[in-house]
């Protein structure tokens, strides 16, 4: 039996809430050709997409580009400026060490590095600087201003950092908890609570793979099929604001970029899942929980040996 993923009615979902400051809109139908399309000192930032939840950061050498994942789903993405010919940003997994809002460099000059976050005592830290286009430090990686101190407000001392030289980061963070859950198949859905018992929760539609995956605490606990009655124009955000005797009400929350007046256009009882895996997510939905639709597939390899990079201990002195 199919049964609306969210139990909406049309008119469950409440006004749209002010837009999410952003220096750049999602206003293309997928967040990849949005990330893809930014230019230098360009970035977004969404943190409701995920209020709560581990975080991670990925920054990737060959594309210029930084992602910052919360609760598995990306808040952030900007483009950056790792290390020069000779003076190349390391590879690998690191913890930030140190976090200073003024700092100035002690090997190159007495630099400015605003928003500084270090990586290593070696000189590798995160920090807001020019952005010419393409690799130019000296070993850092250079985020725009703005960004790097919206970053800083959202990382704390002992988080991770992964360096990777990659096509592109994955929509959803690497995990090798993805390695045990797999696709819906043939199945009506696959549901392992057990992997993450409690945390918080994002649950992503994706049309292009016609699939609804849950994250709870940053890990991937279910996965199922997904019919989907109307076509996406855009990315569209839903948090759950409140669960009373009348069921539970939506809002639509506007992603940068987007009209925060127009009408959701895509209703919640649109979505049509099997009624097990929807009593399921039912059960563990709680106010603050958030619904990310998009046309992008979720199913796209992450980047070759990360989970093996993100399970080895980072090192705490320079590579």
């Amino acid at each position: 039996m199919k049964r609306a993923l969210l139990g909406l009615a049309a008119g469950a979902l409440a006004a749209c809430a002010p837009g999410i400051a952003a220096a750049q809109s999602l206003d293309a139908p997928t967040v990849m050709e949005t990330v893809e399309a930014l230019q230098p000192g360009e970035f977004l930032w969404m943190p409701e997409v995920a209020p709560e939840g581990p975080v991670l950061l990925i920054v990737n050498v060959r594309s210029q580009r930084a992602v910052v994942y919360r609760n598995g789903v990306p808040i952030g993405v900007s483009t950056v400026s790792t290390g020069r010919e000779g003076h190349e940003t390391p590879l690998g997994v690191f913890t930030i060490l140190q976090k200073r809002e003024r700092h100035f460099s002690n090997l190159y000059d007495n630099a400015p590095m605003p928003f500084m976050q270090r990586l290593t005592w070696g000189g590798v830290a995160l920090h807001g600087g020019h952005l010419p286009g393409y690799p130019a430090s000296h070993g850092c990686i250079r985020l725009p201003h703005e960004f790097a101190r919206l970053l800083f407000g959202a990382t704390r001392i002992g988080m991770t950092v992964a360096v990777v030289d990659q096509e592109q980061a994955p929509l959803l963070a690497p995990d090798s908890a993805f390695a045990g859950i797999g696709s819906a198949g043939n199945a009506p859905f696959s549901w392992t609570p057990e992997r993450a018992p409690d945390g918080p929760v994002s649950v992503l539609v994706s049309t292009a793979d016609r699939e609804v995956t849950v994250l709870r605490n940053g890990i991937p606990i279910g996965r199922a099929s997904v019919e989907i009655a109307a076509p996406v124009a855009q990315p569209m955000l839903f948090a759950l604001q409140s669960q009373d005797a009348d069921g539970m009400q939506w809002l639509r929350l506007a992603l940068p970029g987007q009209d925060d007046r127009a009408e959701p256009g895509l209703r919640g009882d649109q979505f049509e899942v099997s009624e097990g895996f929807r009593q399921r997510l039912l059960a563990i939905l709680h106010p603050g929980a958030t619904v990310i639709v998009t046309n992008d597939s979720l199913r796209s390899a992450p980047p070759a040996g990360i989970e093996a990079l993100l399970d080895a201990e980072a090192p705490t002195a320079d590579p």
